[in-house]
């Protein structure tokens, strides 16, 4: 019952309007506007009570009712009396020929009129008081709701910013207009992160980018060492010869390291071009380039005809993902294994947008869900943390997942019940040209 009565609480909870900064200050000030008016009004109960408290007016026809009575001379028009039973400015009750017995009776019967009267009045000034201060509470929610938003339009502003800004776009400024005030001080200090941001990120590609370039020197240095040393005249001890084919594969190694570094920098940078791409193109061609593998391996291979996946973005970097996609497929496979390329389109009916979700699954070993999802990191592969395996330089899925992040999309690894890997790229589908527009 507890956890019933909670889940219930909760459920309640959901359906209640966010608490954003706009409602809280406009909370905030319908409170405050209602304090005030309730202040207002006991203010001016006291002091228009303490005021009156001792005097009225009463119509002639009440005096001159009570002067029948007595009997008196009737006076005319409204008169004022005090509580000792005075009537003014017509001359008081003694005046008029009342006894001091008769003057007490008229001045009890005033004062009880003048109380009834001032009662009266009192609760009417009080609940008109009420209606205006409701009245005013209700237009000064709205006003502080309209208010309020126009106030924290800067912040709308910069969270909008914020949240569309990524790694491959910090080039982008908030750039507030406005008076010079704090709001105006955040967007300024929200732009100044993001250039530090940018140049930070620029640094660290560029420095992949020359660090892999200016190591490609060396490299080429120490094949062309290992030439000359072999090409001497006379015999070549074997263990020279094995130490130069161990030094060769390593230089491999390393060269398909500083290739993926450099294909990581290109695709952080993100594609300098928005052409329509055929994923099914690029899938067939990476499948082509590798036939041999797969068929030294007894791979059996399905493509799937999705000629309509087309995106939009640089072939050069779509073509890298798909190639390192299919070559993990085939490296990381089983003997006489499986690989199954697919693809997914769902297109709005206006043809403005939607999503093309290209599938690559292959068969292997059984994989722990938690330790796939960790494969987007740098050199990170199942069963060796870091470097020195000859499966790869760990950077595949890596370049994967920054070409995809670049072309708008998002990536999935899941590790198959039956074992095996599946690969899934989510890319926004190119928008199609209406007809007979220009290029």
């Amino acid at each position: 019952m507890g956890l019933r009565h909670r889940l219930t609480k909760t459920e309640l909870l959901s359906h209640l309007p966010r608490r954003t900064v706009r409602l809280r200050l406009t909370l905030v000030y319908g409170v405050l506007f209602l304090a005030s008016g309730a202040l207002i009004l006991l203010i001016t109960d006291a002091l228009w009570g303490q005021a009156t408290k001792d005097q009225g007016t009463v119509s002639g026809d009440v005096v001159r009712g009570i002067a029948v009575n007595l009997p008196l001379r009737p006076p005319s028009g409204s008169q004022s009396f005090t509580a000792a039973g005075t009537l003014a400015p017509k001359g008081t009750l003694a005046q008029l020929g009342v006894t001091a017995r008769q003057q007490r009776v008229v001045g009890n019967q005033l004062l009880s009129i003048k109380a009834q009267q001032h009662t009266s009045d009192l609760h009417q000034l009080i609940l008109y008081s009420a209606l205006a201060v409701i009245i005013m509470a209700i237009l000064a929610v709205v006003l502080g709701w309209l208010m309020s938003g126009r106030v924290l339009r800067p912040l709308r502003t910069i969270t909008m910013a914020a949240r569309d800004i990524s790694d491959t776009n910090l080039h982008q400024r908030v750039r507030l207009d406005g008076p010079d005030d704090e709001l105006k001080e955040l967007g300024d200090t929200f732009d100044g992160l993001l250039e530090r941001l940018e140049g930070s990120f620029d640094c660290q590609r560029q420095f992949a980018a020359n660090a892999s370039h200016e190591l490609r020197t060396p490299m080429a240095i120490m094949r062309a060492t290992i030439d000359v040393a072999l090409a001497k005249p006379g015999p070549v001890p074997e263990s020279t010869v094995a130490l130069a084919d161990k030094l060769r594969q390593e230089l491999d190694h390393v060269d398909r390291l500083l290739d993926g570094l450099l294909a990581l920098a290109r695709a952080q940078r993100g594609p300098t071009d928005d052409a329509p791409i055929s994923l099914h193109d690029l899938a067939a061609a990476a499948i082509a380039r590798r036939g041999a593998v797969i068929a030294q391996a007894g791979l059996d291979v399905d493509l799937a005809e999705f000629a309509g996946a087309m995106v939009a973005g640089s072939e050069t970097l779509l073509g890298r993902m798909v190639e390192n996609v299919i070559e993990n497929a085939v490296t990381h496979n089983e003997e006489a294994g499986w690989i199954r390329v697919s693809a997914r389109s769902s297109i709005d009916p206006e043809g403005e947008g939607g999503w093309v979700r290209l599938s690559v699954e292959n068969g292997g070993p059984v994989l722990d869900e938690r330790t796939v999802e960790g494969l987007v990191q740098p050199f990170r592969r199942l069963g060796a943390e870091r470097t020195g395996s000859e499966a790869g330089s760990g950077l595949g899925l890596s370049i994967v997942a920054a070409v995809v992040k670049a072309h708008g999309g998002h990536l999935e690894l899941h590790a198959r019940d039956g074992g095996g890997l599946a690969v899934v790229m989510a890319l926004p589908v190119a928008v199609r040209q209406p007809a007979g527009a220009s290029a």
